[in-house]
């Protein structure tokens, strides 16, 4: 499978570039990014070639995947499915309903399959644990604190990003959390509160639809300190925890890579595809509402 990468920002460079080019079963194509130097820059290291038209490299590839902006993704998206294109996506998928009910239907109706990478989905020792669990009954409530430092002067290298600045640990972090809880609790049937606490953080309360409730602490200005992600389960089979994985953004990308290629050749979607990142962008746009009210 041919792929090209859309982006050349930290996660590009960090993540989406050195898994793409390890790959046995890709054949990294190219690079598109908004700067073209950067674009440059980024591809040479890797001896591919570097596009100045997103069109010119979607006629070039196969798949594309995607290290940019969610509000930039999810155009870009649409416009790669339409063109026939894979999708190798990143949390979260859009920041509105509309734009990723947009994306979900260009893929649907172009056939093309589709992976939103939840880094925790894709870790071997967290993914069997949500396997695992989610085949457990009588989950009571469930616990996430997902809490970063981002903007908290640790030299973070998404300390610049505006999308996060302006959007926080709700749409940043609180994609990862989501994704745990919701193949295990259940869908959510409505967030049932939700306030802000300091910096950017924000609190919710989510009622599911198997009858358990979480709640979601989340941050990207917690003290380094403080920092870390924890999930809890409570229920009539006692207590766990999410296991700490091992496995570097890279691997896991590898292994998203891989249910990319699965997707694409059986036409079975994959538990992460464009629906699932559709309903955790409408869990969160809910969320959103409610804190707006709160604020």
């Amino acid at each position: 499978m041919r792929i090209g990468l859309l982006g050349t920002g930290p996660w590009a460079q960090m993540a989406y570039a050195p898994a793409l080019s390890r790959h046995g079963e890709l054949d990294f194509a190219g690079v598109w990014g908004r700067r073209t130097a950067a674009a440059k820059e980024l591809a040479d290291s890797y001896g591919v070639r570097a596009y100045d038209d997103v069109d010119a490299l979607l006629a070039d590839v196969d798949a594309v995947a995607v290290a940019l902006p969610p509000a930039v993704q999810a155009d870009l998206a649409v416009r790669a499915a339409r063109a026939g294109r894979h999708l190798l996506l990143d949390k979260p998928l859009a920041l509105t309903v509309a734009e990723g009910r947009a994306v979900v239907e260009a893929a649907e109706e172009a056939g093309v399959a589709s992976v939103v990478f939840f880094t925790t989905r894709f870790q071997p020792e967290t993914e069997a644990w949500i396997a695992e669990q989610a085949a457990v009954e009588g989950w009571f409530t469930g616990r996430a604190e997902w809490l970063g430092s981002v903007f908290s002067g640790d030299g973070s290298p998404f300390a610049d990003s505006p999308w996060r600045r302006e959007k926080g640990a709700l749409w940043d972090v609180g994609p990862h959390a989501l994704s745990v809880l919701l193949p295990v609790l259940g869908d959510a049937r409505r967030v049932t509160a939700a306030a802000h606490g300091p910096g950017d953080t924000v609190h919710l309360v989510v009622e599911h639809v198997g009858g358990a409730s979480s709640t979601l602490a989340l941050s990207l200005t917690a003290p380094p300190a403080a920092a870390g992600a924890t999930v809890e389960l409570r229920g009539a089979a006692g207590v766990t925890l999410l296991p700490e994985s091992t496995e570097s953004a890279v691997s896991a990308l590898h292994r998203a890579a891989d249910a990319l290629l699965d997707a694409s050749r059986t036409g079975q979607p994959h538990l992460c595809d464009t629906a699932f990142g559709l309903r955790v962008t409408e869990i969160l746009v809910e969320a959103e509402a409610l804190l707006d009210g709160d604020a």
